[in-house]
């Protein structure tokens, strides 16, 4: 039964499109007319509708509890310089509060050099245009040895979500997104499988600039080879580097597997280590 569970859990049946299916059948019930003719066709559309969100809810808890425990793996940071860590998994799992998508470890970084002011949230227009970030343009590094499995970079790069109700507008354009599928939400990206005894680690960077990717599918990489550049292209508030790692390619089946960044050093400390940093917290690699 477990495995009949994780094997729904998976291919994403649970929740989200459990949701989607229950809000269309609600929608479409709303236009049968009140009479007695119609009105247990209506009943039949409502129960139909709760069952298959109550389905995909229990299949999201139970079959999630089935995935097996993965340790964690060491990486090479995605990036150079001063950044700061937000979503991450070292203040909460899943660290973007889903586990879809693979991203239940996954990190956002935000580049904010010493030399360069960051715009500040609701200091300014609605939406700032993505060169105005340091982030926007710069480098994104492979994060593992491997080979290079996914590579998409057509998806435009929107400006940021640099106010309230562009946060609004983000939540309306990200339920959009959500029904095209990961590529949309994750924008352009890279996933890499590694070699070796690493084979069924997938890393994947996403959100990067239209037109950067460097390598094609195919391609074999080092960590640290430069394969992108940040962009803001997705399901981005604003330009930053997503980063996480899967059980598997696809991000509509893949599952996040626990990461953490070798030769880093956090907050103010000058101590170079191998951990993940917490919310909020600099990360200088």
């Amino acid at each position: 039964m477990s495995h009949v569970l994780l094997a729904a859990y998976r291919i994403r049946f649970p929740f989200i499109y459990a949701a989607t299916v229950a809000l269309i059948a609600v929608a479409i019930a709303a236009f049968i007319p009140m009479n007695d003719s119609a009105r247990a066709v209506r009943t039949a559309i409502w129960g139909c509708a709760m069952g298959v969100l109550i389905l995909g809810i229990s299949i999201t808890m139970l079959g999630g509890r089935s995935l097996p425990d993965r340790h964690t793996i060491a990486v090479t940071a995605p990036v150079r310089g001063r950044w700061l860590a937000l979503n991450s998994p070292a203040s909460a799992v899943p660290s973007h509060g889903v586990r879809a998508y693979g991203q239940t470890y996954a990190i956002d970084l935000v580049a904010e050099p010493l030399d360069r002011d960051r715009p500040e949230f609701a200091s300014g227009p609605m939406m700032r245009p993505a060169p105005e970030y340091p982030a926007f343009g710069e480098p994104v590094r492979a994060m593992i040895d491997g080979t290079v499995v996914r590579a998409s970079d057509w998806r435009r790069d929107h400006r940021a979500r640099s106010h309230w109700p562009g946060l609004l507008y983000l939540t309306a354009e990200g339920a959009i997104r959500e029904l095209g599928g990961p590529g949309f939400v994750v924008g352009n990206h890279v996933v890499i499988r590694g070699h070796g005894e690493s084979r069924q680690v997938f890393a994947v960077v996403a959100h990067l600039q239209r037109g950067s990717v460097t390598v094609r599918v195919g391609d074999t990489v080092r960590a640290g080879d430069e394969i992108g550049r940040c962009g803001n292209s997705g399901n981005s508030t604003e330009p930053h580097v997503h980063a996480q790692l899967m059980d598997r390619a696809s991000a509509w089946t893949g599952q996040g597997i626990p990461l953490e960044f070798s030769d880093i050093t956090v907050g103010e400390s000058e101590e170079r280590i191998t951990g993940m940093p917490q919310n909020e917290q600099h990360m200088t690699s």
